[in-house]
């Protein structure tokens, strides 16, 4: 990984997917959701369906600047966990990720997309009646 802040595609690619994973492994995340306005969401959609996809994109956003790296994510936390506790447990796996590989972080977005109850399952999770 480059320690400057100019990233290849396939660097800023990896470097979202460690992003995603250490924000899933967070206290207090039950989920991590593509971040972006409903605009992109349906450009992406319609690319999507008329065969322009450029392969799967990355979940979190990453982006490269003069300032350092700026990320993106929405997550979906637990209910019965205070969501500043959980942002700021998120704040700090995404700096220790940008740590790892010698980067500075520019920015970060944290959007809360979803609060969960402790009755509802987890996105893809089956809970037996």
């Amino acid at each position: 990984m480059m320690t400057g802040t100019e990233l290849s595609k396939e660097e800023r690619a990896g470097l979202a997917l460690r992003i995603e994973a250490a924000l899933r492994a967070c206290s207090g995340v039950r989920g991590v959701y593509r971040s972006g306005s409903l605009v992109s969401h349906l450009l992406r959609a319609g690319a999507s369906a008329w065969g322009n996809e450029r392969g799967v994109e990355p979940i979190v956003s990453v982006a490269a600047g003069a300032d350092g790296v700026a990320v993106e994510a929405a997550i979906g936390v637990d209910g019965r966990v205070r969501s500043v506790a959980t942002l700021r447990h998120a704040r700090d796996a995404v700096d220790a990720v940008l740590r790892a590989e010698g980067l500075r972080r520019g920015s970060l977005t944290l959007t809360v997309a979803y609060v969960q109850s402790a009755t509802e399952p987890a996105p893809g999770e089956r809970r037996r009646p």
